[in-house]
């Protein structure tokens, strides 16, 4: 399912416009995004939660060569799925 499709779908099952559902998911995605950006957690119950965590900086090898690099430091973003999504796809 890509972004579009989940506007349709949020359209027809919340019963509103195309329109709206995108405005409403774009403000999600842009609070979600925001309270990353701060360092705070995300956490819908029953669905999971989103997390920044820090990735130390650590030597890797170019595959294609071999060679020994060096990979900075960087932040990633961790999903956890709640209880009631994990049960919903098992």
């Amino acid at each position: 399912m890509n972004k579009s499709d989940l506007i349709d779908s949020m359209a027809e099952h919340a019963g509103i416009t195309k329109a709206a559902a995108k405005k409403a998911l774009d403000a999600f995605l842009i609070d979600v995004e925001g309270a990353l950006q701060k360092g705070k957690r995300v956490s819908l119950v029953g669905f999971g939660s989103w997390s920044v965590s820090k990735r130390s900086a650590r030597e890797g090898r170019n595959p294609q060569t071999g060679k020994t690099i060096k990979i900075k430091a960087k932040n990633v973003v961790k999903f956890k799925a709640g209880s009631d999504l994990s049960k919903a796809v098992n």
